[in-house]
C-alpha cells in the first residue's frame, strides 16, 4: 500500500482525517506547538483500517500538523508533564466561530483533549513510511 498523504482545507475534509487517525496512539512527547510559527505538530501511531478480513492488521508510523493556529489549549493533558504518557486519539472535529476562523478539538480517550483555535483549516497528514503489525484490532463499545 502506498503511504497516505491528505490535505484539509474545512470541516468535511477533516472528517476524512480524523477517520483515518481514529484510535491513534502517541505519547504526550510527541505533540509539539510552535507558536512562532502558528503550527501544531503530532507524530502518531495510527491504526490502518485498510485491512481487509483475513489479512494482518497494522499500524504506521504517521505525521499531523494544523497551520494558522492562534493558540493552544488543553484538558487532562499535562503541559510540560510526562512526555511518555500515552494518549488514544478518538476524533478530530472543527467548530467554527467566525468563519473561517474556529477551534479544532482533538479528543482522546479519558477525557483528555487539545484545542487548537485556528484562523482556518489548514491541515496536513502523512504517513511517514515505517509500518508494522498490530498486536489487535481495536474495539469499541457501542453501547451508550
Amino acid at each position: 500500500m502506498e503511504l497516505l498523504k491528505l490535505t484539509a482545507l474545512d470541516a468535511e475534509d477533516l472528517t476524512v482525517i480524523s477517520a483515518h487517525l481514529q484510535d491513534a496512539v502517541l505519547r504526550a512527547g510527541d505533540l509539539t506547538y510552535l507558536a512562532a510559527e502558528h503550527r501544531f505538530v503530532l507524530v502518531a501511531r495510527r491504526f490502518d483500517w485498510s485491512a481487509g478480513p483475513g489479512e494482518p492488521v497494522r499500524r504506521r508510523l504517521a505525521g499531523l500538523h494544523f497551520e494558522r493556529v492562534l493558540g493552544v489549549r488543553t484538558r487532562g493533558i499535562a503541559p510540560g508533564g510526562n512526555a511518555d504518557t500515552v494518549l488514544n486519539l478518538l476524533a478530530v472535529t472543527f467548530l467554527p466561530t467566525e468563519p473561517p476562523s474556529g477551534t479544532v478539538t482533538l479528543f482522546f480517550s479519558g477525557d483528555a483533549a487539545i484545542r487548537l483555535d485556528v484562523e482556518c483549516v489548514e491541515v496536513q497528514m502523512k504517513d511517514l513510511g515505517p509500518v508494522w503489525e498490530a498486536e489487535s484490532r481495536p474495539g469499541h463499545d457501542d453501547a451508550a
